[in-house]
């Protein structure tokens, strides 16, 4: 299939893409409407002013903004600042003035210091944090959000819990059991069971915006139950959202009387460095899932979020981000452009005009599950266990963050983890000079550049070479040599791999050498690693109990075998199967040469970004180059649910009219309908309908053959070889497209 033609922008691209847009950002309106209510709500602000920022966020922010695929809106990462901003503001008293006033006040002067980061070209700055610091900051605010909604699920008034701090609304649990509401917290019990169930469903059901299905029934069993009669105990209402006049409450509220406080100004700079910090992260992130690979200019973004900001704090709304649950779902819903986070600010818009009174309806319990399962998903065991893998003292970092952050606050949090950070890098030989500063020498090569990297390459002095290989010329042969470095910490690995996809996809060669005498402090692929004397520590390969499986199969039937996992580099590249996703690892290697090709077996991994959080999916697939057939670009894969909802969103399947049961079977596509009209004749399809059904790519006359969405046993490996390689004598003996 033709993956690279890239959609075009501006008015030219709506007038192309604008149905793909279009139903994309409806199903992110679907996402966003409930989030961005109890988002607010869990802020401190009137549950409207969510809505009203992530209108902002799509109907201004999309016409300026330097990505293509992000959507603009609240977040839950923002919550535990906001809800303090207003908190601690409005303990001021001053009178006649709320906190969230000045909170919006704040917002408005942080936006300003952040156009002005913007034009200083400060979008890059995000780099200098280690991963494992990121990470547990966004885990502590996760801690948090769980210790804040968990009260609200079970209907518990608020005055069981006014004035706890986190560790102690942590030890409250059971008297919030004991004081549970028994209808609202069945609401919200129930609506936990609907987010984390349907995912887990796997297939279809991951696509389906789960809270959809949360406000579809929990907003019949609200009124079945009257929650519009439940009172608290001062004789309000408080099950239910409450939007009283949203049209009258959108006006200037902001007020500038606590500019000259001390805590005035540490919510901008709070404001300031998470907003911007997230933001800048998930541009990052959603740039690896873009199908075309278009890059992001952040620091244009991060100008069109000031913007934002400033309007919505203006308006009496909260601080926006580009938001990572609702930009996964926009690349994985078919977006193509950036007007599809404008189709979403206006269906939101819409929506603040027709639906209020249906949104009165939404219980507030739905709202706290929504949050709670976003907090989980920050938070959650794999989290910690991912960031043991990478290292241990990785994980030391993240813990120590996440301690500080719940226990003090989050510039504490994140502080401390950066100190520890240091702390371990000197303990394992970094300089103290190199500590902040990039030490390299640069060579020119017949054919390239030559880069020796001295002394340390870490998070700390990652911006400094940043500037170098991000001014290379695009097409050359880099070689990066480590031989003298004493320490290359995880977070300049992974950027370097970054780095390295994407100089690769230009068309240069990325040669990274040196690492012979280096010890590797776990055995991820990009762990920390510091220099050693003496002889190379080679890690000592540990097969698990799949990779002795395999390798007694690939002994058996003629494969090498390469259990470590390796990166995958332009291997897969714009093969269907990465849509959506980030493949970058492969493990569990089998290759060897039959009659007509070169096979290739092992186990990938798949990481999509799913409700602030990412999702590994491990697929066995089958590598089949070094072909002599000319086929065409195609993507074949049998019918499913999923297969007839995309064609009902007007996504084509190539049907035969003399094979109906083929065209039963499988659902195909490609861009070249008359040259895959030409390859699937009669012979192959007729191959294909009497075989157990596949999944077949192809791109570039490589083929990708899988079984499912799964890792495969070796009886199934050895079935799906079989397949694979009668698959391609079938195609040998047609004519050749």
């Amino acid at each position: 299939m033709k993956t690279l033609e890239i959609p075009k922008d501006g008015l030219e691209g709506l007038k192309q893409n604008w149905r793909a847009d279009a139903l994309s950002g409806f199903l992110v309106f679907l996402l966003a409407m409930p989030l961005s209510l109890g988002i607010a709500k869990a802020s401190g602000f009137p549950a409207a002013m969510g809505v009203l920022t992530a209108m902002v966020g799509g109907l201004v922010v999309s016409v300026f903004m330097g990505g293509r695929l992000t959507i603009k809106g609240p977040a839950a990462g923002l919550i535990t600042v906001c809800a303090g901003a207003v908190t601690d503001l409005g303990k001021l008293n001053i009178e006649g003035i709320s906190g969230v006033q000045l909170a919006c006040a704040a917002v408005i002067i942080m936006s300003v210091i952040q156009v002005a980061f913007g034009f200083l070209k400060l979008g890059s700055f995000s780099d200098f944090f280690p991963h494992s610091a990121v990470h547990g900051m966004l885990a502590a605010i996760g801690v948090l959000i769980f210790a804040k909604q968990f009260p609200v699920l079970l209907g518990v008034e608020s005055s069981f819990t006014k004035g706890l701090s986190p560790i102690e609304l942590y030890t409250h649990i059971p008297t919030f059991i004991e004081n549970a509401h028994p209808e609202i917290a069945t609401i919200g019990l129930l609506s936990l069971a609907i987010l984390f169930g349907v995912p887990a469903m796997g297939g279809i059901f991951k696509k389906i915006p789960a809270p959809l299905i949360v406000l579809v029934l929990t907003i019949p069993l609200g009124i079945y139950f009257n929650f519009n009669t439940i009172l608290d105990s001062s004789g309000k209402p408080f099950a239910l959202v409450s939007i009283v006049d949203f049209w009258k409450d959108v006006k200037f509220t902001a007020s500038f009387a606590a500019i000259g406080n001390g805590t005035f100004w540490y919510y901008v700079f709070m404001f300031l460095f998470v907003n911007s910090l997230e933001s800048l992260l998930t541009v990052k992130a959603i740039d690896g899932l873009d199908p075309w690979k278009r890059k992001s200019d952040y620091n244009t973004d991060l100008k069109a979020l000031a913007l934002g900001n400033g309007v919505s704090g203006a308006l009496g709304g909260l601080p926006m981000i580009s938001e990572v649950a609702r930009s996964s779902a926009n690349v994985n819903f078919g977006a193509r452009t950036r007007w599809a986070n404008f189709f979403h600010g206006l269906f939101l818009l819409v929506a603040m005009l027709v639906l209020i009174p249906v949104i009165n309806r939404i219980p507030n319990a739905a709202l706290a599950a929504m949050l709670i399962a976003v907090a989980y998903r920050l938070a959650s065991p794999k989290e910690f266990i991912g960031t043991y893998k990478i290292g241990p003292e990785q994980l030391v970092i993240f813990l120590t963050t996440i301690f500080v952050t719940v226990s003090e606050d989050l510039l504490l949090g994140v502080a401390s983890g950066i100190l520890v950070k240091f702390v371990f890098h000197i303990f394992n030989g970094a300089p103290l000079s190199s500590l902040f500063k990039a030490n390299y020498e640069i060579k020119e090569t017949a054919d390239g550049y030559s880069i020796k990297i001295l002394k340390s390459a870490i998070f700390s002095n990652l911006l400094g070479y940043q500037k170098i290989w991000n001014n290379l010329p695009l097409g050359k042969k880099i070689t990066f040599n480590f031989a003298e470095t004493k320490l290359v910490d995880h977070t300049f690995q992974e950027a370097l791999h970054h780095f390295e996809e994407d100089y690769h996809n230009s068309g240069g060669e990325i040669i990274i050498s040196g690492f012979s005498k280096h010890k590797a402090l776990s055995s991820h692929p990009l762990a920390s690693r510091k220099l050693t004397r003496g002889l190379a520590h080679s890690m000592v390969i540990e097969l698990s109990t799949r990779a002795e499986a395999l390798q007694s199969f690939a002994e058996a039937n003629g494969f090498n075998f390469y259990p470590q996992q390796a990166k995958v580099g332009l291997k897969y590249k714009n093969f269907p199967i990465q849509k959506g996703s980030t493949l970058r690892y492969e493990e569990n290697l089998m290759e060897k040469y039959s009659e007509d090709a070169k096979v290739e077996v092992s186990d990938i991994t798949l990481t999509e970004i799913l409700f602030a959080s990412t999702e590994d999916t491990h697929i066995t697939v089958i590598h089949l180059s070094d072909t002599e057939l000319s086929i065409p670009d195609f993507a074949l894969e049998p019918e499913s649910l999923h297969t007839k909802l995309s064609e009902a969103f007007g996504l084509k399947d190539i049907d035969f009219k003399e094979h109906p049961e083929f065209s039963k079977m499988y659902y195909l596509r490609g861009e070249d309908e008359d040259a895959v009209h030409n390859f699937f004749d009669g012979p192959v399809i007729q191959f294909l309908e009497s075989h157990d059904e596949m999944h077949i790519e192809c791109h570039k006359n490589r083929l990708l053959i899988f079984k499912q969405r799964g890792l495969m046993t070796p009886e199934e490996i050895e079935a799906s070889v079989k397949f694979s390689e009668a698959f391609v004598e079938v195609a040998s003996k047609r004519l050749v497209v």
